[in-house]
């Protein structure tokens, strides 16, 4: 499950300081068409691919989600310390659904394309705001993959949200949460809000930190893929789409195990907050 909050929070001035190479025109014609055969064959499979067993679904999730890279341009790098094969601590049960704990995944937020990122490494639920469902295509493809609205207008609702994400971790799904709330660049970031940590600590599950990094071929940092100022969604894509030699380094980090006795729940979420940027930033 993860917090899908696509809202610009840099300055345009200091995310688009330095221009990216870019494709002929031809070539992003025909990346803007694999990428919408990969979106609507994924739309197409998602109700199916759902009665698959856990670790097959899984496995078709990755595959998905790399292929729709790849049509992008984006080459995805990944490291840090697999967990049973990054799928998590979940098995299979007698029914096809996970088995074990959850874990919390957390990471950075840069773009829309953290998503199918982290969807190759570790495929999760997904918590998006309540706008994404409107979106064309990518819209019910979201909403029938299991994901849980956030209606970030109506805050009264967000124990209720906590409560949804805990459920999951204890059936035994990741779930995936962008902590900072909105979308940074990459060289500005947010802090990381404590509320869905909640989850963590009423599921007793891990929360695995993950950094997010955006650079071109040559090492050079980018934000191109980011929303900046008034983008929306087509506005990054075109740029997306339109960059040379685009990569996303994906690190998993060590997972924290939730924290022992505290004197409040408020304090032992805000310590695994606190514990997960840090750890997210240490990588920078």
């Amino acid at each position: 499950m993860s917090v899908w909050l696509p809202t610009a929070t840099c300055r345009p001035e200091v995310c688009l300081a330095e221009a990216a190479p870019e494709v002929s025109h031809p070539r992003r014609a025909l990346r803007l068409t694999a990428c919408l055969v990969v979106v609507l064959a994924g739309l197409v499979l998602s109700l199916p691919v759902r009665l698959f067993p856990y670790r097959s679904r899984n496995g078709l999730i990755r595959l998905w989600a790399r292929a729709l890279l790849h049509t992008l341009g984006v080459t995805v790098h990944l490291a840090g310390p697999p967990d049973d094969g990054m799928d998590g601590r979940a098995g299979d049960g007698a029914d096809g659904r996970a088995g074990g704990r959850g874990v919390l995944v957390v990471a950075n937020h840069v773009s829309w394309l953290d998503i199918p990122l982290l969807a190759v490494g570790r495929p999760g639920r997904s918590l998006a705001k309540t706008e994404v469902r409107q979106w064309p295509v990518l819209g019910p493809l979201v909403a029938w993959g299991g994901t849980v609205f956030l209606d970030r207008d109506r805050l009264r609702t967000l124990p209720d949200t906590v409560a949804a994400v805990a459920r999951v971790l204890r059936a035994g799904y990741p779930v995936i949460v962008f902590p900072e709330g909105s979308t940074w660049c990459g060289r500005e970031s947010g802090r990381f809000r404590p509320a869905l940590f909640q989850a963590a600590v009423e599921a007793e599950a891990d929360v695995q930190p993950v950094t997010i990094r955006y650079r071109l071929a040559d090492g050079r940092p980018t934000s191109v893929p980011a929303f900046i100022g008034d983008d929306g969604l087509l506005t990054s894509l075109a740029r997306v789409v339109a960059a040379r030699g685009l990569v996303a380094d994906v690190t998993f980090l060590t997972p924290i195990p939730p924290p022992g006795p505290q004197p409040t729940r408020a304090g032992a979420r805000r310590e695994l907050a606190r514990a997960a940027q840090a750890a997210v930033e240490g990588i920078h």
